[in-house]
């Protein structure tokens, strides 16, 4: 186990050197000089220079390089020249809210599209299975920020039931500064009222972002049921007259999990990507936001900072997936452990 720790931990270092790389190599080929966009337009060739001189983009690459790697393993992300703050700061106070939307729209997939994908191969071919795969694959065809606005009329405009924007209602002065998030910042303060406010601002945001990842999961697990109701070991605890329910979870779930898991791990991590979208659409102040901002503003260390907390964050989940998958499936670390 611990070797094969090693090697995905080791694969997660390579991955994210080469991703730094690539961003750092991305950020300093796009078109626009960043000493220009932050003076403005009014601004002098000298007062361009000295900034310049003074952000370090007067110097080789490779030296640039060496300085932002340097940063990385200390820690530093830079300062944002957007937000005159520190990235690590910036970072901190916005990853909170797109880890809150992320969670709570990871919690809805698994309540939902695991039982699904099960209850649509136990009743294959019936009213239930032809429903499942018909959400299931609305929910993947239809692209986020179409959900997201579909949402937004529909709740917000022709029924007027949820709230459409933001984290609480723009009355109320709070801010989550225990956990960073809002849900559970509002609870540990005692305002119910707020927590519940919150709780229904998170609902639509959840939706969203959820369908795509629902629909995936419904379909793999689906498909894994289908697989492992084939076996013999499955007919034979029928033919021993265990109870259906007994068959379906026990002796089919869980062998059925294991690419389940896998494809919700990859889900889970590109729930990052749709975030930007359902975040803007919901004018929420997540990572997404900002990073949207940075990119506008050619703010380099923003947006590199950014680009690296996202990709770590992916490998730690890759990497919890791969755990996961071996505590369910020893089979998997046999498998590499093999010569």
């Amino acid at each position: 186990m611990l070797d094969y720790l090693v090697r995905r931990i080791a694969r997660g270092v390579v991955v994210l050197v080469g991703l730094s790389i690539v961003i750092f190599g991305i950020a300093r080929v796009v078109p626009g000089d960043p000493a220009r966009i932050v003076l403005g337009p009014v601004a002098t060739p000298e007062q361009i220079v000295s900034l310049q001189r003074q952000m370090g983009l007067d110097r080789p690459l490779v030296v640039q390089y060496g300085r932002y790697v340097d940063g990385l393993l200390h820690g530093d992300l830079g300062q944002s020249i957007l937000t005159q703050r520190s990235v690590n700061t910036d970072v901190a106070d916005a990853f909170p809210v797109t880890f809150e939307l992320m969670v709570s729209s990871l919690l809805l997939v698994l309540a939902v599209a695991i039982p699904g994908g099960a209850l649509a191969a136990r009743y294959r071919g019936g009213w239930i299975d032809r429903t499942t795969r018909l959400a299931s694959l609305l929910g993947v065809v239809t692209p986020s920020f179409v959900i997201a606005i579909c949402l937004q009329i529909l709740a917000g405009y022709v029924l007027r039931v949820l709230p459409i924007a933001g984290q609480l209602d723009p009355n109320v002065n709070f801010s989550a500064t225990v956990t960073g998030f809002m849900v559970v910042d509002t609870l540990l303060a005692g305002r119910v009222d707020l927590f519940l406010d919150a709780l229904l601002h998170l609902m639509l945001p959840t939706l969203a972002l959820a369908a795509a990842t629902a629909g995936q999961v419904m379909r793999f697990t689906r498909s894994s049921m289908i697989d492992v109701g084939r076996r013999d070991y499955v007919e034979a605890a029928r033919a021993f007259g265990i109870p259906e329910r007994v068959v379906l979870f026990k002796y089919m779930l869980k062998p059925a999990i294991v690419p389940t898991l896998t494809i919700l791990g990859l889900e889970f991590a590109s729930l990052l990507g749709n975030a930007f979208v359902v975040e803007l659409v919901f004018g929420l102040p997540g990572i997404a936001s900002y990073g949207v901002r940075a990119i506008l503003h050619k703010d380099l260390n923003a947006l590199m900072g950014v680009v690296m907390a996202t990709g770590l964050f992916v490998v730690v989940v890759n990497l919890l997936v791969d755990v996961a998958v071996v505590l369910v499936d020893p089979r998997v670390r046999l498998r590499h452990a093999a010569p």
